[in-house]
């Protein structure tokens, strides 16, 4: 069912924030920092793939994405949703039934036999796409499947990201001519470790630091200190 009633901005966030807390989704490790696929050192990290296996928890995050939707986007500004390959697909058909509208999925590269389909289900040309995915730190991956759909006829206009870093990445959504929607951010999620007092006061302060300069603190810890977006 759509809702036609939409919550707060930051009552949202700040749910998502905690339940991420809760399923244990969030990782802080300033001493040993993560190693991003981009490259980058980084003291958190976040696995929005494990919201899947929590039914109450899933349930509420749909909601809430797809109450950002019909609040920022409009009620009939879409005529499929588009998952990523692989994390995006399971996201992508709980929200096309909340919404009521098809799906379809984006391959990472067409896969090299058969048709050699990059995108699979129907799309016809000119639809209006949302492409989603979990999460989004630059939005690279994110636009690999916005230009596939592009490239197969398609219209995208809006992303969203159940998840947004929040610290860099606006730059490249706007360039693309992409309205990114997203719930919550790291700012979100370091309140609540603050508020919950989840963490000693020093790596409070490392996760800080790197989001303030995500880069810089990344060439101090053994990471890129450059990142092509």
């Amino acid at each position: 069912m759509i809702q036609t009633t939409f919550p707060d901005r930051a009552v949202m966030a700040e749910l998502v924030a905690k339940m991420l807390w809760e399923i244990k989704a969030v990782h802080f490790n300033a001493a040993q920092p993560y190693k991003l696929s981009s490259g980058m050192a980084s003291p958190v990290y976040i696995d929005c793939r494990k919201l899947l296996s929590f039914p109450r928890i899933r349930s509420t995050v749909m909601d809430f994405a797809a109450s950002t939707l019909l609040r920022d986007a409009g009620f009939e500004q879409f005529d499929c949703i588009a998952g990523g390959e692989t994390a995006g697909i399971p996201f992508a058909a709980l929200l096309a039934d909340r919404l009521g509208l098809p799906m379809i999925y984006v391959r990472k590269q067409p896969k090299g036999h058969g048709r050699n389909a990059q995108i699979e289900g129907n799309m016809p040309e000119g639809s209006r796409v949302l492409v989603i995915e979990d999460l989004t730190t630059a939005g690279g991956s994110m636009f690999k499947f916005i230009e596939a759909v592009r490239a197969a006829g398609g219209i995208v206009d809006h992303g969203i990201a159940l998840f947004f870093y929040g610290i860099f990445g606006q730059q490249r959504f706007a360039d693309g001519k992409v309205r990114l929607h997203h719930i919550a951010t790291w700012r979100n999620v370091l309140a609540v470790a603050k508020e919950q007092k989840l963490f000693d006061d020093k790596t409070l302060e490392e996760v800080e630091a790197f989001l303030d300069a995500p880069l810089a603190w990344s060439g101090r810890n053994g990471g890129v200190s450059e990142l092509s977006l």
